[in-house]
């Protein structure tokens, strides 16, 4: 393992902690050389659907992307990386849960929708305002009335990537 301060690849393992509920192991290292510590987490290597995009490209599962979205939504929130962590790991076991070899982005952004919202609101409005490409203030206003309304926010209300109105449901 390469330190990323120095760069030398010498250092040694202080501490090994279980963590996300027993699916990865966190690992603190010091470099040899400099004396920095440093962080690091191992992970099973799991078969994760391919992601279908709105525009019918398939591309492999880059849990980096959601990552970044989630991490721009939650910019001065009280969100911290552990819980992203957690919901990342969460939005993932589902996908494999599902047993699919394909599911589509939509799919995987309504998810991550919906665990943020039980997170943090103003949060999933933000994601909300990306992933359903919120044009307009109407679009924010039907947002905020579906939570007003005990919704989740995003759940069952998308269609083509669109807010339907407080109160028209399938």
């Amino acid at each position: 393992m390469q330190c990323p301060f120095c760069g030398d690849e010498g250092n040694r393992v202080i501490d090994s902690r279980l963590a996300s509920e027993g699916a990865e192991i966190r690992r603190r290292r010091e470099c040899d050389e400099c004396g920095r510590r440093f962080t690091t987490r191992e992970r099973v290597e799991e078969v994760l659907p391919r992601v279908i995009k709105s525009d019918e490209r398939r591309e492999e599962w880059d849990r980096k992307k959601l990552r970044r979205g989630l991490e721009h939504a939650c910019v001065k929130r009280p969100v911290s990386a552990e819980a992203i962590e957690r919901l990342m790991d969460r939005v993932e076991r589902g996908l494999q849960e599902s047993g699919e070899r394909e599911v589509t982005s939509e799919h995987i952004g309504r998810r991550a929708l919906e665990e943020l919202s039980a997170i943090d609101v103003l949060a999933a409005v933000r994601f909300a305002s990306v992933f359903l490409d919120f044009s307009s203030p109407r679009d924010y206003e039907n947002f905020f009335a579906e939570i007003a309304a005990g919704g989740r926010g995003a759940d069952e209300r998308i269609v083509d990537r669109t807010v339907r109105p407080l109160g028209v449901r399938r």
